[in-house]
């Protein structure tokens, strides 16, 4: 059997928050600097973050649908996007709204973001391998929210695992509700983590 993979991640609060204050004052490209914080608040995996389409993005109804073909589990997946984020893609959509890609390719090619940038963006931070990587931002989120007293079922759910087992075969909620308010309730413990403030700055930090 395959062993699985485990990607590094900070889970301490005081942890985040000097991630949360690196990114704050990365001076990056700011289509960089947004990919980290919708990664964050999303809890998207890298590839789907870096493949994020303008198209699949409703602001007004606050939702990021995903199609099946670009999930892991080959499922469809919607993840209800916070007040936090939606004021993120509006500040990003002057900048990348005519191109494809949420998040483009800085050749401006016809391609997503490369998958080394948000690395590099958060090696160039200080963050090494063995503290945080691109997919480890679901792993601190998997961990605040189970810590913040969230069901383990919504979080899950969130973050499109499936269950495994007969009860995987039969729970086919969503948690949809539950999980709009996590989300929202998500972006608003980071942005209490933040010194000086109860707002994150985005692209103009």
């Amino acid at each position: 059997p395959k062993k699985p993979q485990h990607f590094s991640a900070l889970t301490k609060a005081e942890d985040i928050k000097r991630l949360l204050s690196s990114m704050a004052a990365y001076q990056g490209s700011p289509v960089v600097r947004c990919a980290l914080w919708f990664s964050l608040y999303t809890l998207g995996r890298p590839g789907e973050v870096r493949r994020a389409e303008w198209s699949e993005i409703d602001l007004d109804k606050a939702v990021w649908e995903i199609a099946e073909e670009k999930m892991k589990k080959r499922r469809p997946h919607a993840i209800p996007l916070s007040c936090q984020t939606v004021a993120l893609l509006e500040e990003l959509r002057p900048l990348t709204g005519r191109w494809r890609y949420v998040f483009p390719s800085a050749r401006m090619d016809g391609r997503p973001m490369s998958e080394n940038a948000v690395r590099a963006a958060l090696r160039s931070m200080g963050f090494s391998n063995e503290e945080m990587t691109a997919h480890g931002f679901r792993s601190l989120g998997s961990t605040a929210l189970n810590t913040l007293g969230y069901r383990a079922d919504v979080i899950e759910a969130a973050l499109a695992h499936i269950q495994g087992g007969v009860r995987g075969i039969y729970n086919r909620s969503d948690y949809w509700e539950e999980r709009r308010a996590m989300m929202q309730g998500w972006a608003d413990w980071l942005d209490g983590l933040v010194a000086h403030g109860d707002s994150l700055p985005w692209l103009h930090a």
